[in-house]
């Protein structure tokens, strides 16, 4: 029991102030990058390719034309009524095709945008780095653990720009956060709790399969790759999330956003264990990867990594982090980030009221000897503060305006192969862990299975 007494009274009344009781601080976050120049030319233009039209590639590529000095020419996608939408929104002179290798073989073309089914990513980006493509690849940039060093060396061997697609690296709320911690603003790390949840069909990847779905205007051979071959099936081709032999189910999808930045603000290189559970829980539709996954991993750093997604939430779909210090709390909400601060004390405390009154008197005087009582004006109060990114503010704008500033003066990216296979392996631990009911260990260092 901590008593309270006179000392802890001063002590509360000294440091509580009108502020810190009455209202919050408030900031405004400012975008400090500035927008890159408008082209002097045409030659300065960067000409680039859509790879997999589905979803979030077209998602990406709207977010992609709005950058200064870009502009779309080809996109490539297994079906074709999505190149056929692809003209419909971009111009009747946009390039189309089923075979990406189409695409590759243009000299015209700069860079590629891959956003294909998981189980492509590495071919795709290996394939277009080696045809002197520049590469945004979608997240998780793995499916399989030997994906990573064939795209890291890839990218090495051929000297071209590789960019993986967690936006929330670019993001100036997450830069604020990792800020904040670097300073100290809520102590020493001990624990981050992340969380994607969500209660909707969509959510849960129940896309619509549009009527025309068939082998005609589906190719389905090109969409399977590597994976087994089975007769063309048009939920694995429009909805491939819910099978592993595509997907990556929701570590690849979800949970890797969250290692991405929770590594970005703490400037980690990953998990060295983790442990996963979970399950089919509500979406018993013929999927095989869980629609509710819990992962625990730990980090060298000193603290644990707490996660979740949850399918069937009950509730609106939610998202965030909060990361637990020593002195308070830092979360992630969207576009706003806060900080709960409450300082520990400086000294322990004390319980004796059990003993006798003499040994209580002699054990007060020691006390207070060991500990004076500390001046009003002494620690800093506990306090709230939050701040919040512009109305419309876009992580995903920024982080393709990295990208292609990257392109253009050939210096790093913000998040480079290695990143990106840090985070997609750290986030598929939570299947081998799930899959074989034990404890999986990594190495963050040389990013391999132990």
């Amino acid at each position: 029991m901590y008593k309270l007494n006179r000392r802890n009274f001063l002590k509360v009344a000294g440091t509580v102030t009108a502020e810190t009781l009455v209202a919050a601080r408030m900031h405004a976050l400012t975008a400090v990058q500035s927008e890159p120049a408008r082209p002097a030319g045409a030659n300065d233009q960067i000409q680039f390719a859509l790879i997999g039209a589905g979803i979030q590639g077209q998602g990406d590529t709207k977010v992609a034309v709005q950058v200064p000095g870009v502009k779309l020419v080809a996109v490539a996608d297994c079906y074709d009524g999505r190149l056929e939408h692809a003209k419909e929104l971009w111009g009747e002179d946009i390039f189309t095709t089923r075979d990406y290798s189409e695409i590759l073989a243009r000299k015209d073309i700069d860079a590629v945008i891959i956003a294909t089914p998981d189980h492509w990513h590495k071919r795709a980006a290996v394939d277009a780095m080696k045809a002197g493509k520049d590469v945004y690849c979608e997240k998780p940039m793995i499916h399989l653990y030997a994906d990573g060093p064939e795209i890291i060396e890839a990218a090495r061997s051929t000297n071209r720009i590789i960019q993986i697609g967690s936006q929330r690296v670019s993001s100036i709320v997450y830069a604020k956060a990792k800020e904040l911690l670097a300073s100290g603003a809520i102590g020493k790390l001990n624990m981050v709790t992340a969380r994607w949840d969500r209660n909707s069909a969509m959510g849960a990847w129940e896309y619509t399969v549009p009527l025309d779905a068939s082998t005609e205007t589906c190719d389905w051979p090109r969409f399977e790759g590597s994976a087994a071959k089975m007769p063309f099936d048009a939920e694995r081709f429009f909805q491939w999330r819910k099978w592993k032999a595509y997907g990556s189910g929701v570590a690849g999808d979800l949970f890797v956003h969250l290692f991405s930045g929770t590594h970005f603000i703490t400037g980690t290189n990953g998990p060295t264990r983790a442990v996963a559970t979970g399950g089919l829980r509500f979406w018993k539709d013929g999927r095989d990867v869980p629609d509710v996954m819990l992962g625990l991993f730990d980090y060298r750093e000193g603290f644990n990594l707490s996660l979740h997604v949850n399918f069937v939430d009950g509730g609106e779909e939610s998202e965030g982090l909060i990361f637990t210090g020593s002195e308070g709390t830092m979360e992630i909400a969207g576009n706003t980030v806060s900080v709960s601060r409450v300082p520990r004390a400086k000294e322990p405390g004390y319980t004796t009221s059990t003993f006798t009154k003499a040994m209580q008197k002699r054990l007060l005087a020691a006390y207070e000897e060991k500990y004076p009582v500390p001046h009003p004006s002494g620690p800093p109060p506990a306090g709230f503060e939050k701040y919040v990114a512009p109305a419309g503010y876009s992580d995903s704008y920024d982080h393709f305006k990295n990208f292609f500033a990257s392109v253009r003066s050939r210096k790093p990216v913000v998040e480079d192969a290695v990143f990106g296979f840090r985070a997609a392996g750290a986030a598929l631990l939570s299947n081998l862990s799930y899959e074989r009911g034990a404890e999986v260990k990594w190495d963050p260092d040389a990013m391999k299975l132990l």
